[in-house]
């Protein structure tokens, strides 16, 4: 389990040593404030930690980490707290390190195409920082206007451009990095390769598990010198899913693709209210391309034939900033707009190979049909990465566990064939338990080999990512569940 057995901590001295680093403060130790902490975004599971603190430097991140270290004390990292796999999800008796308040971009050098920052950084400031001039930041998360740096570096989070430009891995050059005994160091560099071991590829998507990025080197792109946005919709939603695979076929490489089934449709309509998006449509396809104008040109109407052989009723484009802006304002507030469609969401993120699309939404209707929940699907079709939200009231005793049940079973469905547990989400507290299902015990424990190199003690973040049993039985509601009783600090 998630809550490990050890020895009652006294707090009272290992709090005020906290405080001569950071600042009584920014150490949150009261019951009612320790609330806004006791989850990430996956709100369905929920632990209060003993205290927060809320450091701003690299040194101190590294004192914080170290007195951990001394006294045995479990910790956990969060950034801005929009995780949605529970890898921000405290441990009992454990410290939050926060890393909100070390917000700030350190360096710009647009000659080197580069931008250093802080973890608390939002992900959207890096691109308004750098737009000026002509550049911008390629990863974009649907919650780009609220996640942090760190956040994504964490998960290795995606977003729509990921299909074209590749997910946080490929736009980190490199990272100061705190590692769980405090000690500091520095991976990767200003150019690309580096002779050795890929610590700054181990590190990104590691989920907190081997230690805190502290400032993070991001590469930044220019912008193209031609965009378009089209906007498909169809009557079928399998069609939909066929254009998607027909487009790749043919040898074009949008920069992002991304389908909606009517559901979607509808709750973004009624939230944001596009006016772009065919409220009678069983899906719609958003497709951006970018590049030089000629070449713009020639793939939009290449396309738009793909997409009318496949069935599509009308095509749209848009090719200035605010159209383009209002064709994603819906897709981006889908996760959001599903709030108000339903008391509860339970979101999944599986990836498969994009052939079996058509397939797999089939399989996702009949599973819908099965469990007698409504699915909503949004997702990233060009790469296959899956977001079906699972409408649900969680009020209803019972229903948390049944949609996790359909959940699992849209995440064994896309290992079948041939995908992944995650695209961008991570593993967390969620889904470890599925981990055997793609991987073997000697895959498994390989993994956790190289976590024990870097956290021996197994202090940072443990109980994430990796089964513990190795079996399905222990899911990480049990941290709400059963009543812990709350250490008094003060």
């Amino acid at each position: 389990m998630i809550t490990q057995e050890k020895s009652p901590i006294n707090w009272q001295p290992i709090i005020k040593q906290f405080a001569a680093i950071v600042g009584e403060k920014n150490v949150v130790q009261r019951r009612e404030e320790l609330l806004t902490y006791e989850c990430d975004g996956l709100t369905s599971y929920r632990q209060r930690p003993a205290v927060v603190v809320l450091p701003r430097t690299t040194e101190q991140v590294a004192a914080l980490v170290k007195i951990c270290d001394r006294n045995q004390i479990t910790w956990v990292a969060r950034g801005a707290g929009t995780g949605l796999s529970g890898g921000a999800l405290p441990i009992e008796n454990s410290v939050l390190i926060v890393t909100a308040l070390m917000n700030k971009i350190l360096e710009i050098d647009l000659e080197n195409q580069r931008v250093v920052v802080q973890p608390g950084v939002i992900n959207n400031w890096v691109t308004q920082a750098v737009s000026g001039a002509g550049f911008y930041y390629a990863p974009d998360p649907s919650s780009q206007i609220i996640c942090s740096i760190g956040g994504n570096v964490a998960e290795n989070s995606g977003g729509v451009h990921s299909l074209k430009y590749g997910v946080t891995t490929n736009h980190v050059l490199g990272l100061k990095l705190v590692l769980p005994d405090g000690s500091i160091v520095d991976t990767g560099s200003l150019v690309p390769e580096m002779p050795g071991y890929d610590l700054t590829g181990l590190f990104v998507g590691s989920e907190g598990t081997l230690g805190i990025a502290t400032e993070i080197t991001l590469k930044i792109l220019k912008t193209a010198e031609s965009i378009c946005v089209l906007l498909a919709d169809f009557t079928n939603i399998e069609a939909c899913g066929a254009a998607v695979s027909d487009i790749i076929s043919a040898g074009i490489i949008p920069a992002g693709m991304e389908i909606m089934d009517n559901l979607s449709i509808n709750a973004v309509e009624d939230v944001v209210a596009t006016g772009c998006y065919p409220r009678d449509a069983v899906a719609i396809l958003l497709v951006e391309i970018d590049g030089l104008e000629v070449e713009v040109a020639t793939n939009k109407k290449r396309i738009a034939e793909i997409c009318q052989k496949n069935g599509a009723r009308n095509i749209t484009t848009a090719n200035d900033p605010e159209t383009r802006l209002k064709f994603w304002k819906g897709r981006k507030a889908a996760f959001a707009a599903a709030g108000h469609i339903s008391p509860d969401y339970y979101v999944q993120d599986g990836v498969i190979p994009r052939t079996q699309l058509p397939y797999i939404l089939r399989e996702i209707e009949a599973l819908s049909d099965k469990y007698g929940y409504r699915i909503a699907n949004v997702f990233h079709a060009g790469d296959g990465n899956l977001h079906p939200l699972v409408l649900y009231d969680k009020s209803v005793p019972g229903a948390l566990e049944k949609v996790e049940e359909l959940g699992g079973d849209i995440l064994k469905l896309c290992v079948k064939v041939g995908g992944s547990l995650s695209g961008e989400h991570g593993i967390g507290a969620d889904k470890k338990c599925y981990m055997p299902a793609m991987f073997t015990e000697i895959d498994l424990e390989t993994m956790q080999w190289i976590r024990q190199v870097f956290n021996p003690k197994d202090l940072a973040n443990p109980g994430k990512i990796f089964p513990t049993p190795r079996t399905c039985g222990e899911a990480a509601r049990a941290q709400t569940e059963k009543k812990f009783e709350q250490v008094e600090v003060f």
